[in-house]
């Protein structure tokens, strides 16, 4: 029996108590007019019966007219704003118990996820190193088994860093050293560095000078084109820098899928991917975005999702701008 309710969607038993209590509450207010129309006519009925002259008698029947009267009215207004609590009250119980859901489904999504993208680097990194202590082969070989065994190795320690980071900017544990930064320089440098043999091209339309934390805006750059280069792999990502009025404006652009408008504000949730876990194909965890939105917020800036054409989509980031004479 327990088993068969907790298949019944939540939902469903919101909606079947909120009806049983309404259907109680109508049922019970019907009772009490009922009840004050009962007694009006008894006290009617004494008051006809009674000696009293027949002016006297419409006197105390119009005080009893106005008195049946105020009651229902009474038991209807009453009746008015006791459904209308009662509707917002489970309406923000039902809006807390989906959140709560929606968050256990994400929660539920990381741990697979952050299973998978643990366990694939260490079992990758173990074999390579297993063939290389079982056989003897050729240089070249053993060079590549080496260098796959380092990227494996460099995507478990991004992952480990990026947890690290949130526990941080969550706890306010993050101490950010802001200074002038050149992120034209910056960028322009990581790219190079980096993404020197992915389709990651940068550009930028002159100096931009803002007040930032080194590490903190390597971090918002190598998610947003890590997130690119991941649901667009095969395509060129653009990485734009421009300066406008007092700002400056970053923008990693994609040719991929592109984000529904009802999932724009959920990628920037923390755990929250687009999908199924048991469905999806591309790698990550659900935390880079979230991760780029709070260090995106902690340097005073906004970050915002817009179509990229033909497809795709458009990561634009604005941060306040220095001037360049500050460097």
């Amino acid at each position: 029996m327990k088993g068969q309710i907790d298949r019944i969607p939540k939902s469903v038993l919101i909606y079947l108590l909120s009806a049983y209590v309404l259907l109680q509450f109508v049922w019970w207010a019907y009772m009490l007019v009922d009840l004050n129309a009962t007694i009006y006519a008894l006290k009617l009925d004494l008051l006809q019966s009674s000696e009293l002259p027949l002016p006297e008698q419409l006197v105390q029947k119009a005080d009893l007219d106005r008195g049946l009267s105020h009651k229902v009215w009474m038991v209807l207004g009453e009746g008015a704003v006791f459904i209308f609590i009662l509707v917002l009250g489970f309406w923000a119980v039902k809006r807390s118990i989906a959140k709560e859901l929606a968050l256990a489904e994400q929660q539920k999504n990381f741990l697979l996820s952050i299973t998978h993208e643990l366990k694939s680097p260490l079992a990758a990194i173990k074999l390579q190193i297993q063939t290389l202590l079982s056989r003897e082969l050729p240089k070249e070989k053993q060079h590549q088994l080496l260098e796959r065994a380092i990227s494996d190795g460099n995507r478990l320690e991004k992952l480990v860093e990026n947890l690290l980071l949130v526990n941080k900017v969550e706890s306010g544990k993050l101490p950010l050293q802001k200074q002038p930064l050149n992120l034209s320089e910056v960028v322009s440098k990581l790219v190079s560095s980096r993404y020197a043999n992915s389709p990651v091209r940068f550009s930028a339309e002159d100096i931009a000078v803002v007040l930032a934390d080194p590490m903190a805006i390597e971090s918002i750059v190598v998610n947003l084109i890590d997130n690119a280069l991941k649901y667009a792999p095969a395509s060129e990502v653009q990485v734009e820098l421009k300066t406008h009025q007092q700002t400056v404006n970053l923008a990693v652009k994609d040719l991929g899928p592109g984000i529904a408008q009802k999932d724009r504000e959920k990628v920037f949730e923390r755990f929250f991917r687009i999908g199924s876990e048991d469905t999806r194909t591309t790698k990550g965890t659900g935390i880079g975005l979230y991760l780029v939105r709070m260090l995106v917020q902690l340097h005073e800036g906004t970050i915002s999702i817009h179509d990229n054409q033909p497809q795709g989509t458009v990561f634009k980031v604005v941060f306040p701008a220095l001037s360049a004479s500050t460097i």
